[in-house]
């Protein structure tokens, strides 16, 4: 998909689009509409394009990929399971030599697909530059929640480079409008873009931040990608070809030609300004804190430009949507590592980070421990506060057989981890700022292997030939 329009056309071609043309106001009014959409019924929850907002020109896109139907349709499949099968195709585990050399070879074939950049001198997002009278107040930037600190940019694309290697990274933070030239940039600690910021010392870093774009850009920018791994290219693999870049008029920077809106500016890492509180997808509000200060030195857009964003809050909400594209797509390269893995869920209600239950094929005692700190050592699961570990024929997206399982097979002498170390930005009940405690449950069967003092029972099944009589003749007996 080309870019942001086509998304939209196709989403009202398939009815998954609502126009609102009355005039709406970005502070709050927005954000309550959007709120109750997502959360409603499968035939309200559209994505939404408010054409008449307050004191802007630019109409507002948002839960534009707040669906399983719609993020998949954005990124180019049928169903989110595809983007983990067309994954594992690369990673099958009868290919030769060690899980190292597994990933050199996956790097090798994206590029053999034809993902990498192409580079144009002239793009759509360019079409208005402005520099010296470059103002944010021309965006229609939301304030979303009452004690929110002021407005905020929230589906951005941020471009930075290490100083040292040249190496590129695109993140999604998030981005407090402190005036009509400055943003507060909410790059955590654990994100490649702190990580350039801690690199270039005392010295001022570009910085580039892209609004739309092709849907493929927006999701990769917000993909905790495993280290080494270009988000352009693997925007690039998705979509099935690369993704045009145009060089930036002030900075020396690349930003996707295609994006509805790049801001371009600077951050110096020995600059730090208090940015929140904001309403964050924990659905609490995340504390101030001091954070870097982005410059604005130009604002380059479409002539008639879209100005997307999105909002969080208690799940769920848009957000949800773009991690359990993550989830599914991710989890053939757990499972390359961990191979007795079946399958994965990141439920709503543990904001991602909160809660992750896993499907094993048991084989040894302290399996089910083994997987929980494996999972914390592999990259940005190290933030999972909860790890659920069940046997390998539960269905871990059914939140109630879950439930019963973990609360019946568990003896919390026997069955509980308590591990510390690293943990969210946004996590309010760690010990401290970014460190804390971590729960592992094994909710497992437990058999002879694991030498319990009293037999295991056998689980209640009905007889298969009970019920295939019984489905034979339900309609016999009225229903």
């Amino acid at each position: 998909m080309r870019d942001l329009r086509e998304l939209v056309a196709q989403l009202e071609r398939r009815g998954q689009l609502h126009r609102v043309t009355v005039p709406v106001s970005r502070d709050l009014e927005i954000t309550e509409i959007a709120d109750r959409v997502s959360k409603g019924s499968r035939d309200d929850n559209r994505a939404l394009l408010f054409e008449r907002v307050e004191g802007s020109e630019l109409p507002v896109l948002i839960n534009a990929f707040g669906s399983a139907e719609r993020i998949a349709l954005a990124l180019g499949v049928d169903r989110l399971d595809q983007l983990g099968e067309r994954l594992g195709k690369l990673l099958d585990p009868r290919m030769p030599g060690g899980f190292r050399e597994k990933i050199r070879r996956l790097l090798g074939l994206i590029d053999v697909a034809k993902a990498v950049p192409r580079r144009v001198e002239a793009a759509p997002c360019q079409e208005v530059v402005e520099t010296e009278t470059a103002s944010l107040s021309t965006l229609p930037v939301l304030r979303c929640w009452p004690g929110d600190a002021g407005r905020f940019i929230t589906l951005p694309a941020v471009f930075t480079r290490d100083p040292l290697t040249g190496a590129r990274n695109a993140g999604m933070y998030r981005l407090q409008v402190f005036d009509d030239r400055t943003l507060g940039m909410h790059w955590q600690m654990h994100k490649g873009g702190a990580e350039h910021e801690r690199v270039a010392a005392g010295t001022r870093m570009p910085v580039a931040i892209a609004l739309g774009g092709e849907p493929a850009m927006v999701y990769a920018a917000s993909a905790p990608l495993p280290p080494g791994v270009d988000e352009v290219v693997f925007a690039g693999w998705l979509q099935g070809h690369g993704i045009e870049l145009v060089k930036c008029r002030t900075i020396d920077l690349e930003a996707p030609a295609n994006a509805e809106i790049v801001l371009e500016g600077w951050v110096d890492p020995r600059e730090r300004r208090v940015e929140g509180p904001f309403g964050d997808h924990t659905g609490y509000y995340s504390l101030a804190r001091e954070y870097p200060v982005f410059h604005l030195t130009a604002i380059t857009r479409r002539g008639r430009a879209i100005y997307p964003t999105t909002i969080v809050g208690r799940p769920p909400q848009e957000d949800y949507w773009l991690g359990k594209a993550t989830e599914r797509l991710f989890l053939p390269i757990i499972r390359l590592m961990l191979p007795e893995v079946v399958d994965m869920n990141m439920p709503a209600e543990g904001v991602f980070h909160n809660l992750v239950i896993v499907s094993i094929r048991k084989r040894y005692p302290g399996q089910a421990r083994k997987v929980m700190y494996a999972l914390w050592g592999l990259g940005l699961m190290m933030l999972a506060k909860t790890i659920l570990v069940v046997s390998e024929h539960v269905n871990v997206h059914d939140l109630s057989e879950v439930a019963w399982r973990a609360t019946g097979n568990v003896d919390p002498l026997r069955d509980l981890v308590l591990v510390e170390g690293p943990m969210d930005d946004l996590d309010h009940a760690a010990l401290r700022h970014r460190h804390g405690g971590k729960l592992g449950i094994d909710a497992t069967e437990k058999g002879p292997l694991d030498d319990v003092a009293q037999p295991w029972p056998d689980e209640i099944r009905m007889r298969d030939d009970v019920r295939e009589l019984v489905t034979r003749r339900w309609k016999e007996y009225g229903f």
